[in-house]
């Protein structure tokens, strides 16, 4: 007798769609989102929360969508690197362009959901507060040096942009 998962339906918000699916309750975010949905820009690549490829943000706060059960979504608000600037680019995404934040590009999703989480919390953050906010997300590539010339670039750029809404 084969045992199987009892099905679960989960119904949320992805980039502001709603969403019902019926899957395992213990299935990962992860999984959904690139198997299911075909939202490919979110990255698998520890697939044991240290490197941040798979960073999406649920009711406004960063998490790893490999570590996030389905049972876990119920009900939430969950954006992807597909729904962020999908108008016009964010300005961090510009900043990534505009001072080479990237590389292979890899990370660059997670890296541009967490940049996103911290400035959420610290608008205008010290190196230090850059440096935590982005202790989760791993770049084999850049050296960082142009990732954290993004950041503070995408600073400048909110603070442009919060001066012309006022």
């Amino acid at each position: 007798m084969t045992m199987h998962a009892p099905a679960f339906v989960l119904r949320c918000q992805i980039n502001g769609k709603e969403e019902k699916l019926t899957v395992a309750p213990a299935r990962r975010l992860i999984d959904i989102l690139r198997e299911d949905l075909q939202l490919t820009g979110t990255k698998i690549s520890c697939e044991m929360g240290r490197c941040g490829s798979c960073m999406v943000h649920i009711n406004g706060k960063p998490y790893n969508a490999c570590l996030t059960m389905a049972y876990q979504c119920s009900g939430k608000r969950i954006v992807t690197i597909e729904g962020v600037g999908a108008e016009e680019k964010d300005p961090i995404q510009c900043a990534f362009l505009e001072e080479g934040g990237f590389q292979c590009g890899y990370c660059t999703p997670g890296m541009i959901m967490s940049v996103m989480g911290l400035l959420e919390e610290y608008p205008n953050p010290s190196r230090e507060q850059i440096e935590e906010g982005l202790s989760g997300n791993l770049c084999r590539c850049t050296g960082y040096g142009g990732i954290y010339r993004s950041v503070e670039r995408a600073i400048q750029k909110r603070s442009l942009l919060d001066k012309e809404n006022a």
